[in-house]
């Protein structure tokens, strides 16, 4: 499977870099992530749980960042598995000034197997675009700064009741942008 794509994100070059190898904002940006440890400066271990088609699995993964040119690029190379299956892959993961903040550029190359790749090829894709949309929304949410006008919709909305949409709230982050591209991939067989 192949996923490329770029995100428009308001804020620094070094600021997006420096969240994109924060594990507290991966955690909360990662869709379904239950856990992500930092282990060293270039290695991760992650855990979260997603639907895919029938399948409701917990994976448990390994993250390696190489060929890092801060604040610019890097690439992820990852693995996962889960009573469902197994995935791997890669991804690399470019920022570049753009007007008014940065652009997040990924492109993603990854395996799966095992009872999750039944589900076929184009579930698996739109999946993974979902993944990948609700990991930049999240992420640009989290470390965008707010203006004035965006505090006081936040404490209005922290006023008002809350109705129950039937959507999911997914929280916690990826380690670094291409570990959004990579846990894309790998998010999604979760």
């Amino acid at each position: 499977m192949k996923l490329s794509g770029s995100y428009q994100i308001n804020l620094e070059k070094q600021k997006v870099w420096e969240a994109l190898n924060d594990p507290e904002i991966l955690k909360q940006a990662i869709p379904g992530c239950d856990e992500f440890i930092k282990k060293s400066d270039t290695n991760f271990t992650a855990k979260a749980t997603n639907k895919i088609g029938p399948f409701n699995a917990s994976f448990t993964g390994e993250i390696e960042l190489k060929d890092l040119n801060p604040p610019s690029s890097y690439k992820i190379t990852g693995s996962g598995n889960s009573p469902v299956g197994f995935a791997q892959g890669e991804a690399d993961v470019k920022l570049e000034d753009s007007e008014g903040g940065t652009k997040l550029i990924y492109s993603v190359e990854a395996q799966v197997g095992g009872k999750i790749a039944q589900v076929g090829s184009r579930l698996i894709d739109m999946t993974a675009k979902k993944m990948a949309d609700i990991f930049f929304g999240k992420f640009s949410e989290l470390i965008s700064p707010k203006t004035a006008e965006d505090q006081k919709d936040d404490n209005k909305i922290e006023t008002e009741p809350k109705q129950s949409e039937g959507k999911i709230d997914y929280g916690y982050a990826t380690a670094a942008i291409i570990l959004g591209a990579f846990l894309i991939w790998w998010v999604f067989l979760k």
